[in-house]
């Protein structure tokens, strides 16, 4: 009974002390979590230390004017040196050995990794300075940095001379970095394997180059998995982050390519100017088409992400500080769709010009120079009423999704595929002039609809001139003809040389600039994208080249010639201005712009640019007189039988007596209430007839047409479309 008793007590003793352990543990979590919170927070935070980093905000998609998404993103992870954590010393070089290391253990060493460009090349047996690399801002960098480390430059012949090395011993440079970089010791031992040595100087001098700092953090590994994330994060290994990135994904890549052009780093000539705005060096930007015009509304803005570290670098705490803000979105003028028909339609006309004049050189015993030698192009369509863009096709052209793979091969091509023909060609418009002109000569009241001048095949006005120009027709392939006597409305309809010739020397020079002027030609047409204004010819111009403007020369441009070239988009705007009574129409290619929560921020409106001054009759009897073109006249096979009436203007142009001459057509449809207007230029394409049909296509797809470009006979003779100026 005693030991009973005495077992009782002992676990009576033992429970007690339990009870009072567990008050005790329980007592003090309390204080910890409630009264002691105040002194644990003070504690640490004497210890903490506190960082930023940037939170790349997602950059906006393009649509088309029916809400089809042209370009999106698609997101993926990169891999980055973090300068705020990462161990400082040779810590870095391990750090990046094994972050490469870990890449090749997962496969993943060719796919998402680049060896970063270099300023070093190893040429004639020595060490030398790239060129290429020393150009760019990294470039400039590398410059600093051998200053820096008390390398002396050549002397410079002016302060804008670039600096230059040529008396410096670039071995000697690299050998400093590398011993700079912990690559070898002071005695010149080589620190790590011979395999890893040269990628590993590239890598840490790319991020001295980049100014790696907890400001810039350096991306090592681009587009990694999952997989490889989780074997670097296994490692424990300080300073290695992720983060996500959003590439650009081309859903018609190999549509409107030159339109929305692409997004790369931050150039050497534009760095400044980015870097005034916040940009990273590192960031991405829009560098062509679209894509550069709208970066304002495409980039965003970014945000930071806090991250709070303990004395041992270990994060005990992260949060956004600063939301990001999603670019906006971009909508444009162009249906996509359309845009894939005026491509192709452009295509086929070319082949197709190239096809039947081989063809009649080979079967007919054709002289050459018939088009066999066409090889590119430019078409624009517009709205006549707005000046919004509908199509910009270059032809030959490429893909967007291929750029980077296919960039050597599109580099040496000798069509240069990577030119905008569309708004950075600029050609000879030739007979597509005649109509403005006759439109400022009829409301000058230089000529009536009525008034006929007599051609005489020669125009001998000015008898002591060396150039006595000659109709087109006034040739032994014709008989020596000549039109007769034509009014206005015949002279366009058969492109007459000597009608313009008199009609522009009545004008005088300076009256059919005042009007070509307000026209658009020569002028900006207001788009948003890059373009190249051409050339309207006057003596002020041609002074300002060191030339010397005569009589003779206001005869050539009145038909389209002498120093008078424009871009293919001009030619559509001033034909629409023209149909417009005289008002001039700003082009443009952005529709609108939404922000993140599809609330529209922006939208265009038509914006007059000028205003010509013509009467109703002029632009009455010119709309009439280019209907007869394609009804009677050097257009009508091509729209022969074509079920809406439309009015054109074929021009032809030389370029140079080994090449056939450039093809031009600019148009309009319906008549009575025209909705569109489309230009086609033809490199070499010999006859401004045979540039009708892309036109034609395009007019069919716009107005829902059932008709397309057959094989016809482009090398038909037709009155009015060879050799017409």
């Amino acid at each position: 009974m005693s030991k009973r008793r005495d077992h009782l007590a002992r676990y009576i003793a033992l429970g007690a002390f339990f009870v009072v352990v567990c008050l005790i543990f329980i007592a003090r979590l309390i204080n910890i979590q409630v009264a002691g919170q105040d002194y644990y927070t003070e504690t640490l935070s004497d210890e903490n230390r506190t960082r930023t980093v940037k939170i790349q905000a997602q950059r906006g998609c393009i649509y088309d004017s029916t809400g089809r998404e042209l370009i999106s993103n698609v997101y993926c992870y990169d891999m980055y040196l973090d300068a705020g954590s990462i161990p400082s010393g040779l810590g870095k070089n391990d750090t990046v050995l094994y972050v490469i290391d870990c890449a090749k253990k997962c496969g993943e060493y060719d796919k998402c990794f680049t060896e970063p460009d270099h300023p070093f090349v190893f040429k004639d047996g020595k060490w030398q300075l790239d060129e290429d690399f020393m150009s760019t801002v990294y470039g400039k960098r590398m410059n600093r940095l051998m200053t820096d480390l008390e390398f002396e430059p050549d002397e410079k012949d002016s302060e804008d001379a670039p600096v230059t090395w040529e008396n410096t011993d670039i071995s000697e440079v690299r050998d400093t970095l590398r011993q700079r970089y912990g690559l070898v010791d002071e005695d010149g031992k080589e620190q790590y394997p011979e395999d890893v040595r040269e990628l590993l100087f590239r890598i840490r001098l790319d991020m001295e180059l980049k100014y790696f700092s907890t400001a810039e953090p350096y991306t090592i590994l681009r587009d990694v998995s999952i997989e490889l994330i989780t074997a670097v994060k296994e490692g424990s290994v300080q300073g290695v982050e992720v983060s996500c990135r959003a590439d650009r994904v081309y859903n018609y890549p190999d549509v409107a390519s030159h339109i929305l052009g692409r997004t790369g780093k931050i150039t050497a000539e534009t760095a400044e100017y980015y870097t005034e705005k916040g940009y990273a060096l590192s960031a991405i930007v829009g560098i062509s088409g679209v894509e550069q015009a709208f970066e304002e509304y495409l980039h965003g803005e970014d945000g930071e992400l806090t991250i709070v570290e303990d004395e041992y670098g270990n994060t005990v705490d992260s949060y956004v500080s600063v939301e990001p803000v999603p670019g906006q979105d971009v909508y444009l003028t162009i249906d996509i769709e359309f845009q894939r028909v005026a491509e192709k339609a452009l295509e086929s006309n070319i082949k197709l010009i190239v096809d039947n004049a081989k063809a009649k050189i080979e079967t007919e015993g054709k002289e050459t120079l018939i088009g066999e030698d066409a090889s590119s192009g430019a078409l624009t369509v517009v709205d006549r009423k707005t000046g919004a863009v509908l199509a910009l096709a270059s032809y030959p052209t490429y893909d967007l999704s291929k750029f980077s793979e296919d960039y050597d091969k599109l580099l040496s091509d000798e069509n240069s595929p990577m030119f905008f023909r569309a708004l950075e060609g600029t050609y000879a418009p030739g007979s597509t002039f005649k109509p403005g002109v006759a439109a400022a000569a009829l409301s000058e009241g230089i000529i009536t609809p009525y008034t006929e001048i007599v051609d005489e095949g020669v125009y001998k006005f000015y008898e002591n001139s060396q150039w006595q120009p000659k109709c087109w027709i006034y040739t032994p392939k014709y008989g020596m003809q000549t039109h007769g006597a034509v009014n206005v409305s015949k002279a366009i309809q058969v492109s007459c040389n000597y009608f313009f010739y008199d009609v522009g020397r009545r004008l005088t020079i300076s009256k059919m600039n005042e009007y070509c002027s307000a026209y658009g030609l020569g002028e900006p047409t207001g788009i948003e994208l890059n373009e190249k204004t051409g050339i309207l010819a006057s003596p002020k111009e041609r002074e300002e080249n060191g030339g010397t403007w005569y009589d003779g020369d206001t005869l050539a441009a009145a038909i389209g010639q002498s120093d008078n070239i424009f871009n293919p988009l001009q030619m559509s705007c001033y034909l629409a201005t023209l149909l417009n009574n005289g008002t001039r129409y700003s082009a443009h290619i952005l529709k609108e712009v939404r922000n993140y929560y599809g609330d529209v921020t922006y939208t265009a409106e038509p914006k007059v640019l000028s205003q010509a001054k013509l009467t109703e009759t002029a632009v009455t009897t010119v709309k009439y007189a280019m209907k007869d073109v394609t009804e009677n006249g050097s257009a009508a096979r091509v729209f022969v039988n074509y079920p809406i009436v439309i009015g054109g203007k074929t021009g032809t142009a030389q370029v140079s007596t080994t090449s056939s001459d450039n093809a031009v057509f600019t148009a309009f449809a319906p008549f009575d209430d025209p909705a569109i207007v489309s230009t086609c230029v033809i490199e070499h394409g010999a006859s401004g007839t045979d540039a009708g049909f892309a036109v034609r296509d395009v007019f069919s797809a716009y107005f829902g047409i059932n008709q397309s470009t057959e094989n016809t006979d482009t090398n038909k003779d037709t009155t009015g479309e060879a050799n017409e100026g």
